[in-house]
C-alpha cells in the first residue's frame, strides 16, 4: 500500500518556490511558506529520518491536528495527510524506519499514526496532558517514551495498553529529548533528569540546572564519535546552557550564552529579553539553531562559541524548529506563543495566521541567505 493510503491529503496543491518574491514581514527572508498550515499556533515539528525516501515534515498545533507535508527538491510543499486529537498537540515524533508517526496531546493520550493505512490508534493515558512524546529504538527493545504533567515518565510496547514502566519525577515534564542510549528531561521547578537507556530505561542522574528561570526546551548533541555526550537546555529568560555528562573540566566545559534579546543594554535602555522556544542541532557539522519569541532564528557554533547567522525578525513569534536527516533544509514555525497574554493573538489568516516555513538550501554549517 501506498504511503498514506488512499488519502487525498489537505489544502490544494503545492505551494512557490525557495526565492519567492513576498516582502511581508511575515515572511522577511522568503522562505518557502507550508501549503495549508494548521489553523492555530504550531507546537512542534519534525523531518521523516534517513531510512524514508525524500523529506516528509510534520507538525503538530494548538488546532488539535498533526499535519504531513512533503517537501520536494524544487522547495514545493505537498500537503499528504493529517491526524486529529481532541486536544492540542504539544509534540510529536517519528518512528525509526519512517512508516509511523507518534503524537502527544493536552486530551492526555498519545497515538500512532500509521501512514501505511493513514489510522491513528491510541497507545499512552497519562492523568495529565502529554508534553512529550520520543520514540526509542534499542538493541533489546523499542518503545515510546512519554513526558507528561502528572509529574510521570513512561514507556510503552504500542501493542499493549499499560506500560511497559512507569517512572516517578518530582515535577511535571516541560521538555524532553532523545537519543539513545541517553534521555534527557527538563521539568518544571527548573528540574533536570538524565536517563540511561541500555537493558531498560532508568535514571542516571539528576543535575542542579545552569539557567535561573524556568526551562522551555531541550536538545542532546554527540560527540566525534557520534555517541550522545551533552544537551543545550533554553529558558524563558533568552539563554542557553550547554552541559556536558562527564566533562574533562566542568567548570571550563560546560557554559551558557545569551540569545534572543534586544540590542538594549540593562543600564542605559531597556533590553527586551525573549524566549528560547526551540533548539536544534545540525545532524552533520554539529551546530545549533535556536529559536525565539523575538521572532528570529539564529545558528551557533557551540564548540568555538561563536554566533554564525541570525535571521531577519518575522512580525510572530517563532515557536519551532527542526533539520531535516541530512542537514540541509531547516523549518521553523511562527505562530503566537501566548507570551503577551490573549490580546495579543492574532487572527489566523493567510498572512498572520500560523505559518511553516522552510529554509534552503543549507550549504556548510549554517545557511546560505537568498
Amino acid at each position: 500500500m501506498s504511503l498514506f493510503g488512499t488519502s487525498a491529503g489537505f489544502g490544494t496543491g503545492g505551494t512557490g518556490v525557495f526565492g519567492s518574491t513576498t516582502t511581508d514581514s511575515h515572511n522577511p527572508m522568503k522562505d518557502v511558506e507550508v501549503t495549508s498550515p494548521p489553523d492555530d499556533s504550531i507546537s512542534c515539528l519534525a523531518f521523516s529520518p534517513p531510512t524514508m525516501p525524500g523529506n516528509f515534515l510534520i507538525g503538530g498545533s494548538w488546532a488539535n491536528d498533526v499535519r504531513c507535508w512533503e517537501v520536494q527538491d524544487n522547495g514545493q510543499t505537498v500537503p499528504k495527510a493529517q491526524q486529529m486529537h481532541t486536544g492540542p498537540v504539544l509534540d510529536a515524533c517519528w518512528s525509526d524506519d519512517g512508516s509511523k508517526v507518534f503524537t502527544a496531546s493536552c486530551d492526555k493520550t498519545a497515538k500512532m499514526w500509521d501512514l501505511n493505512s493513514n489510522q491513528a490508534m491510541q497507545i499512552a493515558q497519562h492523568d495529565g496532558p502529554i508534553k512529550a512524546i520520543h520514540w526509542i529504538k534499542a538493541p533489546n527493545y523499542s518503545c515510546v517514551m512519554t513526558g507528561s504533567w502528572d509529574k510521570t515518565l513512561k514507556f510503552w510496547d504500542t501493542r499493549s495498553p499499560n506500560p511497559m514502566m512507569s517512572l516517578p519525577m518530582p515535577e511535571r515534564c516541560y521538555c524532553a529529548d532523545v537519543v539513545y542510549p541517553m534521555a534527557v528531561v527538563a521539568t518544571a521547578e527548573r528540574g533536570l533528569i538524565v536517563y540511561q537507556l541500555e537493558n531498560q530505561p532508568s535514571e542516571f542522574r539528576r543535575i542542579d540546572s545552569p539557567l535561573k528561570h524556568q526551562h522551555r526546551c531541550v536538545a542532546i548533541f554527540k560527540d566525534k564519535q557520534n555517541k550522545p555526550t551533552g544537551f543545550a537546555l533554553g529558558s524563558i529568560e533568552g539563554r542557553v546552557a550547554i552541559h556536558y555528562i562527564n566533562p574533562p573540566n566542568p567548570a571550563k566545559d560546560n557554559f551558557t550564552f545569551k540569545c534572543h534579546r534586544s540590542n538594549g543594554t540593562n543600564t542605559t535602555t531597556p533590553q527586551d529579553i525573549y524566549a528560547v522556544n526551540a533548539i536544534s542541532f545540525h545532524p552533520v557539522h554539529g551546530t545549533l539553531a535556536t529559536v525565539g519569541s523575538d521572532g528570529r532564528f539564529s545558528f551557533w557554533d557551540k564548540d568555538a562559541r561563536t554566533k554564525l547567522k541570525t535571521s531577519e525578525q518575522l512580525d510572530q513569534p517563532i515557536t519551532a524548529c527542526c533539520f531535516n536527516h541530512n542537514g540541509n533544509i531547516f523549518a521553523y514555525a511562527s505562530s503566537y506563543d501566548w507570551s503577551k497574554t490573549p490580546s495579543f493573538r492574532q487572527t489566523p489568516g493567510p498572512i498572520h495566521g500560523s505559518g511553516c516555513n522552510v529554509h534552503g538550501p543549507i550549504k556548510g554549517a549554517y545557511p546560505t541567505w537568498h
